[in-house]
Parts: C-alpha cells; structure tokens; sequence
C-alpha cells in the first residue's frame, strides 16, 4: 500500500459517539418533540372509527381531484380492504410516521432548496451533501439514528428525512432557476423587494416542480417504512419485517398490499394538488 490506511470509519464513529456525549440533551428535546408530532397525528387520525374516516377521505380526494369519482371510489375501496385484513391501527401509524416525516422533510428541504437557488456559495456546498444523501445506502442512517435516539419510531422519523429530503432540495432549486428571466426583470422594473419578488413572482411559477419534489418526498417517506421496522419504528413496516422472519407469506403480502395501497392514494392525491404549468 503506497499511502498508510486512514482512519475514516474511526473518526465517523468517534465523531458520533462526541455529538452524542455534549449535545444529548439536544437531542433528547428533539426526540420528544418528534415523538409527541407522531403520537399526537395518529390519536387524530385514529379519533374517529375507521368507516368515519374513510368517508371523509373519500370526500375529501373527490373534490381535491376536481371530481374523479374513479379515483375517490378507488380510495375507499382501497381503505375498506386494509380495514378488513384488520390492518387499520398499523395502517394508520404507518401513515402519520411519513406524514411527520415527510411534513420534517418538507420544513428543512424547501427553505434550503431557496437557498441554494439563491446563493450560489450554498448551493455549491449543499450540492455534494445531497449527492451523498441520496447515494448511500439508507441502511447506514440507521446506526447513528438508533446511537442518537434509541429505538421506535424516532430514529425512523430521522432516518426517513435523512433520505427523502434531497428531491425537495432539488427540485425547489430547480423550480426557482427555472422561472423566465423576463418575469424576474419585470419584478426588478416595478421595484420589488427580494421578499416581494420570491412571494408573488417566483413561489407561484415554481410551484409545479416543488409540487414534484413533494410528491418524492412523501413516496421516499413511505418506502423507508420497512427499513425503519428494523430499528423499532411501528406500523405496517413492523408487519413486514415480522412476515419475513417467519416466512409468512400471508402477513407480508397483506401488509405490502396496505402499504402500496396508502402509497397510490397519496401519490394521485399529490399529483391533484399541484397546478398546471
């Protein structure tokens, strides 16, 4: 070997264990302010009886989606069978998990993806921190998660964002670079503040491709249910990590049903919100 070996992995987990020995008090504020957000969305969601629930989602998608009756029939058909497979309480923890985690997603990621799309100095060092977000693989978030916050549905939450944050990132960047020169000048003429110019001009043309990094975000939010399952995040994930274990084929095909079926919904109820270019 030409050059002696570093120490990479030593001083990650070095790095680790120090965050974790003079700033655990942080952390422990921040995982009971993350445990409180999960807890308190699912005893909402769970208030009302679950023939309750579907019938104002089911309202709910057809106006949303300018009266698809196909698409709202689908959804109550769809909730209906995670209902009768008895899935409903894992369903519903399952789906207030990525709705926090994409909700902490969203709060982090659209902020940044401004940022960089204004201040080049940020974007040029935010740039590879994504790249390497969204290249490793998402079992390795789960060590430090788990050193940080223990096990449940916490460090799930922080390994989630961790992974689907990055397409909100991009694509509100890219969303804000894309707006025409022509109205960004008009909104310099009439001599609108920096303020001004993002909230009325930039925001609304924009809107479209951060619709779609919201879209990514909410599905990389539920594709990571599983992965979280194996640090002790609940729901359906939990269901599926239990079906593997004991080869029961039964109880991991139905709760991969359930997962794919929340999936659909909210991937056509995200395409419906966002306008038209």
């Amino acid at each position: 070997m030409v050059l002696p070996e570093l120490p990479i992995g030593e001083t990650v987990e070095s790095s680790v264990y120090w965050v974790d020995d003079y700033f655990g008090f942080l952390l422990d504020a921040f995982s009971e302010f993350i445990d409180i957000l999960v807890s308190g969305l699912k005893d909402i969601l769970l208030f009302l009886p679950p023939i309750a629930f579907i019938l104002i989602v089911t309202i709910f998608v057809y106006f949303v989606s300018k009266k698809n009756l196909r698409l709202a029939i689908g959804t109550a058909i769809g909730f209906l069978l995670i209902e009768n497979m008895g899935l409903w309480n894992l369903a519903i923890e399952t789906l207030a998990l990525v709705l926090s985690s994409a909700l902490v997603a969203l709060t982090i990621g659209i902020p940044l993806g401004i940022l960089t799309a204004k201040n080049e100095f940020v974007f040029h060092i935010i740039k590879p921190l994504l790249d390497f977000m969204q290249t490793m693989p998402s079992f390795v978030y789960l060590i430090p998660a788990v050193i940080f916050f223990g096990l449940g549905n916490v460090p799930g939450l922080v390994a989630t964002v961790v992974f689907a944050m990055p397409p909100a990132i991009r694509l509100t960047n890219l969303g804000i670079r894309q707006v025409p020169v022509e109205l960004v000048e008009v909104a310099d003429a009439f001599g609108t503040t920096p303020l001004q110019k993002l909230v009325k001009v930039e925001l609304p043309v924009a809107v479209p491709t951060i619709m779609a990094g919201v879209n990514q975000c909410i599905m990389l939010s539920l594709s990571m249910v599983v992965i979280a399952a194996m640090i002790g995040a609940r729901g359906l994930g939990y269901q599926v990590l239990v079906g593997i274990q004991r080869v029961d084929i039964g109880q991991g095909f139905e709760a991969g049903l359930a997962i794919v079926i929340i999936a659909i919904v909210l991937d056509r109820l995200t395409q419906n919100l966002t306008p038209r270019k």
